[in-house]
């Protein structure tokens, strides 16, 4: 077997494994959502968003985290050629912070959300981001992993681009001790993304 197939295996081994692991976190996180057979006293949909509605709401945003993260990982992915040790070992890293930000999310539906689960899901998904954060700056600096045809200016956009989920879970962290303003805090991250994507803008016109 040729040297280069070698390592196209290998990239695609480990890309399987984040795929199947995100896709199911994605079915565990559905399934926290609220169903009608948990309470018959549920006779419309609106009688269980009414006292569900939190629950819901939470499980809604974990399934949005879990999804861009999976996308962004689709977008790395495309440009690897190979991998090594250490980029595996931080590609499994993310995956544990995956499962550790899954784990938070079940704890914060059984025991019912408080301000350390709320801190808890929130330090989960900033750590998932820096963990692949992580592996792509190791990939493109230091490992020689990131295939030649990949331009330094779509390089850069994508480092900067990335940024902008760990720093929208860490934001959140403050707001985890009022109900509702944790929740309403996500919704910053379009904000996070534009802000970066200006900062993108101008070191591309300075460069």
């Amino acid at each position: 077997m040729e040297k280069s197939e070698r390592e196209h295996r290998q990239v695609r081994r480990l890309e399987t494994l984040i795929d199947v692991v995100f896709g199911i976190t994605i079915w565990r996180l559905f399934i926290l959502l609220p169903r009608p057979a948990e309470n018959p006293e549920w006779t419309t949909l609106l009688d269980m968003l009414k006292d569900s509605g939190m629950q819901f709401l939470v499980v809604v945003i974990a399934l949005v985290i879990v999804i861009i993260y999976w996308l962004q990982s689709h977008t790395l992915f495309k440009y690897l050629v190979k991998t090594d040790t250490v980029h595996s070992v931080l590609s499994v890293l993310q995956l544990f912070s995956l499962l550790l930000f899954l784990y938070a999310i079940g704890v914060g539906v059984v025991l019912k959300a408080d301000e350390s689960t709320r801190v808890f899901e929130s330090s989960m998904a900033c750590l998932l981001g820096v963990f692949s954060f992580a592996a792509w700056y190791y990939a493109l600096n230091k490992g020689g992993l990131i295939t030649a045809e990949l331009s330094q200016d779509e390089a850069r956009g994508i480092t900067e681009r990335i940024k902008a989920e760990p720093v929208t879970a860490a934001i959140t962290i403050p707001f985890a001790y009022s109900m509702w303003m944790w929740e309403l805090s996500w919704f910053i991250y379009p904000l996070v993304v534009y802000l970066y994507r200006r900062r993108l803008n101008k070191l591309l016109k300075n460069s």
